[in-house]
C-alpha cells in the first residue's frame, strides 16, 4: 500500500508539472501571493510543486509551476472530536510539517495534532483529515510540530502546557490516530516552541520563551529584570522514543522571549532568536550538551522582535525575520542577512536586509535550496524569495 501511495504521488507530481518546472525561478527575486487570512507557516513538497500554508481553521493549497504560484483552494479543518465529544473550540492550525514519504501533512492544532492526507489536499477531496490526536494542549496550546526522517516519531510543542508531546506515528497510522499513540511528554520551560533536529537527528533543540522558577535562574528580562530568561533545551531523540520525561540533556539560558532555532549544516552551531532583545544568539552545539556555561559564542543585533530564523547558502548566511511584533505594525518589515563567518570572528555580520510584509512569522526553504518561502502574518501573504538573486538592501554606512 505504501509503495502504491508513493507511486500515486509521483504520478500526480508529473501530471501537475515536472520538478524542473515547479522549481523554476519567479519573474522577480521577490514575489508576494495574497492569502485569504493570516498565515502561520508554509511548507513545500520535495518536488517543489505544492505549497501548504496554515491559515488558522484551514490550509491554503498553492500550486507552483513554471515560475508562477497560485492558490488552488482553501481546505477547511472541521471541528474535531475527542473521546466522542466535540472539542470546545474549532481546530486552529499553526505549525506544519510534511512526512518524508510525502503522504501526510501534520499540523499543530491548538488541542493537539491534526493529520491531513496530502493527495486529498491536492485533489480537493471532500475531507482531507486523516485523523486527530488530542494532546490536551488547550486553546492555542499546540503551536509547533516536527517529524523524524524515518516518519516514526512526531514531536508537538505545547506552548500552554510546558511540554513537548511525543507521538508514535507508525502506531497512529495503524490504529486510527488515537491517544494510544502518545508515547509521553518532554518537560520544558514556559511556552516551548522550536523543534529543530541536529543533522544526524541525535538531538532535538527546543526553545522556551521563559525558564521555570524551579531552575533558579536569576531574572534577566524586562525593565526590572524580574522576568525569567528564555532557554534552549537539548533533547536526546533516542531516549525520547521510549522515555520522554527523562530525555532532556540540558537547559541553557538564552536571551529573552527565546522563540525559534536553526542549526548549521555541519550541526556545530545553533542560531536562536531572542525576540525581546532584538538578537540572534549563536551557540556551540556540542557545548550546549557538555559545557552549557560556555556554549554561547556570539550575540548579534538584528531588527525589532526577530522571530523566524534560517540557514542558507550551505551555512554561509543566516536569515532572521524582524517581526516588529510589539509595535503592531501593519507596514513592511525586513529580513536581516548575516554573514556566518563574521559572526564567528566577532565582526559586524550584517550584510543587508530584504523587505517583507508585516510580521514575517515563519520561513521554509525548497528542497533544492534555491527558494525561500516567508509567511507575512499581518499582511495575509506568502512571499517567495529567490535565494540565488537576493533582493538585498545594503546596510547604511
Amino acid at each position: 500500500m505504501k509503495e502504491w501511495s508513493a507511486l500515486l504521488f509521483a504520478i500526480t507530481a508529473t501530471v501537475h508539472g515536472q520538478p524542473s518546472s515547479c522549481n523554476a525561478a519567479a519573474p522577480s527575486p521577490s514575489v508576494n501571493i495574497d492569502l485569504p487570512s493570516n498565515p502561520f507557516r508554509a511548507v513545500v513538497t520535495r518536488d517543489g510543486c505544492w505549497i501548504f500554508a496554515s491559515l488558522g481553521n484551514g490550509i491554503a493549497v498553492l500550486k507552483r509551476s513554471g515560475g508562477t504560484i497560485a492558490v488552488e483552494r482553501t481546505v477547511p479543518i472541521p471541528r474535531q472530536e475527542y473521546n466522542s465529544e466535540a472539542l470546545p473550540a474549532p481546530v486552529s492550525v499553526a505549525g506544519l510539517a510534511l512526512t518524508h514519504d510525502q503522504e501526510l501533512l501534520i499540523g499543530a492544532a491548538n488541542y493537539g495534532a491534526v493529520f491531513l492526507d496530502v493527495q486529498s489536499l491536492i485533489s480537493g477531496a471532500n475531507n482531507a483529515v486523516a485523523g486527530f490526536i488530542s494532546t490536551t494542549g488547550g486553546p492555542g496550546g499546540s503551536v509547533y510540530v516536527n517529524v523524524t526522517s524515518d516518519d516514526k516519531r512526531v514531536f508537538v510543542s505545547e506552548e500552554g502546557a510546558e511540554s513537548i508531546t511525543v507521538i508514535d506515528l507508525e502506531k497512529a497510522r495503524r490504529d486510527g490516530y488515537t491517544s494510544r499513540a502518545i508515547i509521553g511528554k518532554i518537560p520544558t520551560g514556559e511556552a516551548p516552541i522550536a523543534l529543530t533536529f541536529s543533522p544526524d537527528e541525535k538531538w532535538l533543540y527546543s526553545t522556551s520563551e521563559r525558564s521555570l522558577q524551579a531552575w533558579n535562574w536569576p531574572g534577566a528580562c524586562g525593565p526590572n529584570s524580574g522576568v525569567p530568561a528564555g532557554a534552549v533545551l537539548v533533547v536526546d531523540v533516542e531516549r525520547a522514543r521510549t522515555n520522554p520525561a527523562q530525555s532532556v540533556v540540558s537547559e541553557v539560558p538564552a536571551g529573552c522571549d527565546t522563540v525559534r532555532a536553526a542549526v548549521s549544516p555541519k550541526g556545530d552551531r545553533l542560531y536562536v532568536t531572542s525576540r525581546i532583545d532584538n538578537l540572534v544568539l549563536t551557540f556551540d552545539a556540542e557545548k550546549l550538551r557538555t559545557d552549557p556555561d560556555h556554549a554561547l559564542l556570539r550575540i548579534t543585533t538584528v531588527g525589532p522582535a526577530p522571530v523566524p530564523i534560517a540557514v542558507i547558502d550551505n551555512g554561509r548566511k543566516i536569515l532572521a525575520g524582524n517581526s516588529n511584533r510589539f509595535a503592531r505594525s501593519s507596514g513592511t518589515e525586513t529580513l536581516s542577512i548575516l554573514d556566518a563567518s563574521k559572526i564567528e570572528s566577532g565582526e559586524d555580520a550584517l550584510l543587508g536586509t530584504i523587505p517583507t510584509g508585516a510580521f514575517p512569522r515563519e520561513m521554509d526553504i525548497s528542497a533544492d535550496g534555491n527558494t525561500l518561502f516567508v509567511t507575512n502574518a499581518a499582511s495575509h501573504s506568502l512571499q517567495i524569495i529567490d535565494l540565488q538573486h537576493l533582493p538585498l538592501t545594503p546596510p547604511r554606512p
